[in-house]
Order: C-alpha cells, then sequence, then structure tokens
C-alpha cells in the first residue's frame, strides 16, 4: 500500500540530485526521437543546480550526446547507456567499451534476427544494444529470449529488462555504479543522494540511495524497492520547482515551508 505524505524535507540539508530522463523528467513516446523536456522544466533543474553547487546529474540508458541535446541549453554531469559513459562537474569523460570485433559481431547478429521480427528496433550505442518492441509487443517473449541468448554466450554482457525493451551491457554497469562514482567526487561528496527514476533499470539507484540513507524515488506504478512515489512526469516537474523555488527562499531568508506531495511506501 501506499499513502500519501508530505515530500522528504530535502530543503534544509546538503544534497545530490539524481534525475532518470525518460519516463521521469519526459513523458515516454512511442520513438525515442519524440521525447523532450519542456523549457521550464529545464530552468526549474538548472536552478536546482545552482543552488547545490552543481550537485545535479542526468543518469539514463540514453547517450550522453542524446542527454546533452535533451538538456540543452545547459550542461549537467551526466551518465549514459546507465553509466557506461559518463562526464563528471570537470567535463572529464570515463567511458567501458566493448571490444570492437565483439560490438560488430553483435550489432550483425541482433539485426539480422531483429529483422525477423517486424516493428522491433535495434538502437546501437557503442558499448551496447538496446532492443526495442514497443511497437511491436506481440514479440516481447522472442526478443527476450534473444535477449537472454545473447548474454548467456558473451559473460562480458549483462541483460537489462526495462519498459518495452531489453538492453544488452557490459557487467557491472548500472546507474547504482554511476551514482556511488559520482558520490565520490566534487561536488556531490558529502552530501544526501536524492534519486528520481521510474523504471526497472533504476532499482539499482535505489538501492545505493537506500544505503547511503538518502531519498530515492518511484514514478508511477510498480513494485519498487524506493522509499517514496510520485505518481508521474508532471508530479515530478511540479517537485522540483517546488524545491528550487523554495531553495532559493531559504537562501534568501532562512525560511518557507511549501513542499510537494510524494507517495510513500509503508
Amino acid at each position: 500500500m501506499a499513502d500519501l505524505l508530505t515530500a522528504p524535507p530535502v530543503l534544509s540539508g546538503h544534497y545530490a540530485f539524481f534525475f532518470d530522463l525518460d519516463g521521469t523528467l519526459a513523458g515516454i513516446k512511442p520513438h525515442p526521437d519524440q521525447v523532450a523536456i519542456p523549457d521550464a522544466v529545464l530552468q526549474d533543474l538548472h536552478q536546482l543546480s545552482l543552488m547545490n553547487e552543481g550537485a545535479l546529474a542526468l543518469i539514463s540508458g540514453r547517450s550522453m550526446a542524446e542527454l546533452d541535446m535533451l538538456a540543452s541549453p545547459y550542461h549537467f554531469p551526466l551518465a549514459g547507456v546507465h553509466g557506461a559513459e559518463r562526464r563528471d562537474i570537470h567535463d572529464q569523460t570515463h567511458i567501458v567499451s566493448l571490444p570492437d570485433a565483439l560490438t560488430q559481431r553483435l550489432q550483425e547478429k541482433l539485426s539480422a534476427a531483429l529483422a525477423e521480427l517486424p516493428g522491433t528496433e535495434l538502437e546501437a550505442k557503442g558499448m551496447a544494444f538496446a532492443l526495442h518492441y514497443r511497437q511491436a509487443p506481440q514479440h516481447e517473449e522472442r526478443v527476450l529470449a534473444l535477449a537472454r541468448e545473447i548474454a548467456n554466450a558473451n559473460p562480458q554482457l549483462a541483460l537489462q529488462p526495462g519498459k518495452c525493451v531489453v538492453e544488452l551491457k557490459p557487467q557491472g554497469i548500472n546507474k547504482g555504479a554511476a551514482i556511488t562514482a559520482f558520490m565520490a567526487e566534487e561536488p556531490f561528496k558529502g552530501r544526501t543522494p536524492v534519486f528520481f527514476g521510474d523504471d526497472l533499470t533504476d532499482e539499482a539507484g535505489f538501492r545505493v540511495v537506500n544505503q547511503a540513507r538518502g531519498i530515492s524515488v518511484k514514478v508511477g506504478p510498480g513494485d519498487t524497492v524506493a522509499q517514496w512515489r510520485l505518481v508521474d512526469v508532471a508530479g515530478v516537474w511540479q517537485w522540483i520547482s517546488d524545491i528550487a523555488n523554495q531553495q532559493q527562499q531559504i537562501a534568501q531568508n532562512q525560511g518557507g515551508n511549501h513542499y510537494g506531495s510524494l507517495s510513500r511506501r509503508l
């Protein structure tokens, strides 16, 4: 069960903010190219970043290039491809890659297999592969079986299910590891982590944040280890706006008590 409670008090201490993108900062669309973050939300994220010395990062299965495009004109620390590529506050990049020969072989095999499943789509990310079936849900079982076959045959790969997608990525790469890496660096170091996500890919991040006694927030329905819940993307937008505005008020007058609404798992 989940009862509506006031948002956790994230305003009076030192916090580090982490946000997933699809399904969290932006609504999920039939095709990834249709996704956008409203300008007002980007402005609130920028304000929240400024109020916390830059301790705000986007963490997504998308590539960093896509994240930069969606966050433009702002420039945040990023973890793309679930953390296989990461950019810190100093613009230093940290990349985990697969051997070129393996990447080429997998792309050829996956492309040929998905060509036999109309409506599915292969997204090659260089160091990872996403097998999309949002527009062909009837092929879910065959896509999952294909991904399991590839992962079992290549122990350096891990399988990551998501919403109408399954990904193949290097072992040891997940959003929890990305958050851990950020939290070891300035300006995140020493702060309490706050992570918003909506998907199975975000559960590893929730676990890391819970272990750090931070604030984990699940967006939308579904089982989760997150401690709190927001109903939908619009709720995330409102929460970010509320927190950014209140932090600004606190900086000005050491007061304020307007909180957004979350739903906590009990």
